[in-house]
């Protein structure tokens, strides 16, 4: 069974790029989604389609905010709001299950809001696979390969170590 979710919280090059390198996940879509409300307008984002047999919705929950600003309310929230989209409703308890348990593990509150999932606009041709089409660009080596590095360390189970693969040395994961 595929299940869809969406993600925002950073610029959506570095969200793709973080939940393209995880096993189980089928595709990402990158780009702008919109919900509802105040949140209506339009923010950087992806929707992801996984397979929750391989990687639970938990762990790409628990992925998304150790990989983004997910305790910080900076003046750039409107472009880069910090949520977890729904698609269904019925996945709503189950995400904000999933960030109740996460808030442990942080000193300051998870900004991360749940919102219902309105429209999407996805990125343009040129933009899409924006890390993995070229590892080396300056923005991936400062913005990037730091988000990628946590997936290694904190989430290596889930990692998909043939695309992280630059990210290691020796044989070993980069810790």
């Amino acid at each position: 069974m595929v299940r869809k979710i969406g993600f925002g919280g950073g610029c959506h090059w570095c969200t793709e790029a973080v939940f393209s390198s995880l096993k189980g996940v089928l595709s990402v879509q990158q780009g702008w989604i919109a919900s509802t409300g105040d949140n209506d307008a339009y923010s950087e984002a992806v929707i992801v389609e996984y397979d929750p047999s391989v990687i639970p919705t938990e762990t790409l929950i628990a992925v998304h905010v150790y990989t983004h600003s997910s305790t910080t309310q900076h003046s750039m929230r409107s472009k880069y709001r910090s949520a977890v989209y729904y698609f269904d409703e019925n996945d709503i308890h189950e995400i904000k299950a999933a960030l109740f348990v996460l808030q442990a593990e942080f000193e300051m509150p998870i900004v991360t809001q749940v919102l219902p999932y309105w429209g999407f606009r996805e990125n343009i041709d040129e933009q899409k696979d924006y890390y993995y089409t070229d590892v080396n660009r300056p923005f991936c080596k400062t913005y990037i390969d730091p988000k990628l590095k946590v997936i290694l360390e904190r989430f290596g189970d889930v990692a998909d170590m043939e695309k992280l693969k630059h990210l290691q040395g020796n044989g070993q994961a980069y810790l």
